[in-house]
């Protein structure tokens, strides 16, 4: 498998929210940097302080899959816990995971799979509620590339992904290996989401990608690409995958969690009630709540794309009943970082503050 570079637009600031790169310019490097490695020796003797500023990076607010860091923060969920949410947009979970280890941010609302890929480096970071029970992926295929029927024609193409080493990487590459192709045979290459990826696709720069809604979307009323493998719900993928792939998530640190409990709670308690609310409302109530330019200039769109992909969300925050098992099944599929590993499942994510926010909540156990 080759694996290439491509230069891409970051997602713009929009909304309130900001972008990684403003976030970043507006850090005194020479300050910053010597604070980091501060925190990193001694943030464990910090005590935690219910009014400290929490900064979340999301891998693509635009994003369907990660609409509820969003929405949680336009219903006031995070504000009704007393807490100070600055959320930072990113253009894939890669980077994101990458400013978490920094220190720069306090959690990531990213995939569960890193969690896995990184104990196999040594690495510890936890989920504390899981959004999403599916990945709400779509690997999409060229309306040009006639000859692409399934995985096993990957052979010999360009591959679309978000980032090297991210989520959509990772299932990509398992698609691939399931279908009998070895690295090598195809080439990966880094193409975001959005206007880049679409431009990707219509200038033939990949045959195939994987991404999710909005541009699912657009691509097909565009008549640019169609659904080659969908995993926008649990039905089916567990037809491609083995099992419920527990996927967008909200994961920190372990040893920031260890410290900051307090602020851990707050904010599962905002973030399950968030999903709490998107169960009980329409896929058009939900997009009310949205950024209008998260739409694209094409609401209907975004809605019908919503609605078809709504049922990849956790009604509770919990983790799916061996949803761990398949995403580290499909991790050992393909990854030589992974393979061979002995991987403690059960220190990638927990339950307790789901848990108390159900009981917060007064939801039912």
């Amino acid at each position: 498998m080759h694996r290439k570079s491509a230069s891409t637009h970051r997602p713009e600031e929009t909304s309130g929210f900001r972008s990684l790169e403003s976030f970043m310019k507006k850090m005194n490097v020479r300050t910053v940097l010597p604070a980091l490695a501060f925190v990193a020796a001694f943030g464990a003797m910090t005590p935690a302080h219910a009014a400290d500023k929490i900064t979340i990076i999301v891998g693509g607010m635009e994003k369907q899959i990660y609409l509820p860091a969003v929405l949680c923060d336009r219903l006031g969920f995070f504000k009704e816990q007393g807490l100070d949410v600055d959320l930072i947009n990113s253009k894939a979970g890669v980077e994101a995971e990458n400013e978490l280890l920094a220190g720069a941010v306090q959690g990531v609302v990213g995939f569960y799979d890193h969690t896995v890929d990184l104990q196999a480096k040594g690495k510890f970071i936890q989920s504390i509620v899981q959004f999403s029970q599916a990945p709400g992926e779509v690997e999409m295929v060229s309306t040009k590339a006639e000859d692409v029927k399934s995985p096993a024609d990957f052979k010999g193409k360009t591959l679309g992904v978000t980032g090297l080493g991210s989520s959509t990487d990772f299932l990509t590459q398992y698609m691939a290996s399931r279908a009998g192709l070895k690295a090598g045979e195809f080439t990966l290459l880094p193409v975001g989401a959005g206007n880049t990826f679409i431009a990707a696709m219509k200038q033939d720069a990949i045959q195939a990608g994987m991404t999710t809604e909005p541009t699912v979307g657009q691509l097909i009323k565009s008549n640019t690409a169609k659904v080659l493998v969908d995993l926008r719900t649990p039905e089916s993928t567990e037809k491609a995958l083995g099992g419920p792939y527990p996927a967008a998530s909200f994961y920190v640190q372990t040893n920031w969690l260890e410290s900051h409990h307090d602020e851990a709670q707050k904010i599962a308690n905002a973030l399950v009630k968030t999903m709490h609310w998107i169960a009980g409302h329409s896929a058009e109530e939900i997009a009310d709540k949205m950024p209008k330019d998260y739409y694209v200039g094409d609401k209907d769109l975004y809605v019908k794309g919503l609605a078809g992909g709504k049922a990849m969300f956790t009604p509770d925050g919990r983790m799916p009943e061996k949803g761990p098992e398949t995403v580290l099944g499909v991790l050992k599929g393909f990854s030589r970082n992974v393979q061979g590993k002995d991987i403690d499942l059960s220190k990638t994510y927990t339950t307790e503050f789901v848990d108390a926010a159900a009981k917060t909540l007064g939801s039912s156990q």
